[in-house]
């Protein structure tokens, strides 16, 4: 069985660790815990690793948020991972932080990795694991605050946060959406 987790996310050191760049955090953490290391390769940093008898391929895509749709189709095709294998970790603004909820489907609900990524797939029928980063931003003010690294205040809680997030990849790609959302979500 192979699974496709794609941490979303924008490439370039000013986005490093921004709220807009959890995917990626999430991934770079992950990497770190088993030992890989990304390659830079075709629309993705890529790293793959076995889990009890399943095989992880880890993207970061490299497209830019807004094009994410590109190189999550791109990795669909070219390792044969079907739709119901494919998770993406993405900020989530409706979500307080602390508040992490894997979904079978749904709509991008204005994000816009999400908009071109179902837009590219023709649907929104992908798991999606939504880490919620809060709407603490003066009104108009949307695009500095995913933009903008976590506050002080903010920062304590993350390491449990992308551990979690991790624990939640795993157990997807072990023992599917729905006993995950079972076990992981309204915690």
């Amino acid at each position: 069985m192979k699974y496709l987790i794609v941490g979303l996310g924008n490439i370039g050191q000013e986005y490093a660790d921004t709220r807009h760049n959890i995917g990626f955090m999430v991934l770079d953490e992950l990497a770190k815990q088993e030992n890989l290391k990304f390659s830079n390769m075709r629309l993705a940093y890529y790293a793959e690793y076995s889990y009890k008898g399943r095989m992880l391929h880890l993207i970061k895509p490299t497209t830019y948020m807004n094009l994410s749709g590109k190189a999550l189709n791109y990795w669909m095709k070219e390792l044969k991972i079907p739709v119901e294998n494919v998770l993406v970790i993405v900020d989530e603004l409706a979500l307080p932080l602390g508040t992490l909820r894997l979904k079978p489907k749904g709509s991008a609900a204005g994000h816009n990795g999400l908009r071109n990524i179902e837009a590219t797939l023709g649907n929104n029928n992908y798991a999606r694991l939504r880490f919620g980063i809060g709407d603490n931003y003066p009104k108009g003010r949307q695009v500095d605050y995913v933009l903008s690294g976590f506050d002080d205040d903010e920062q304590p809680e993350l390491p449990a946060l992308i551990d979690k997030s991790i624990e939640i990849v795993k157990s997807f790609a072990a023992i599917g959406t729905e006993l995950t959302m079972t076990k992981f979500n309204n915690k």
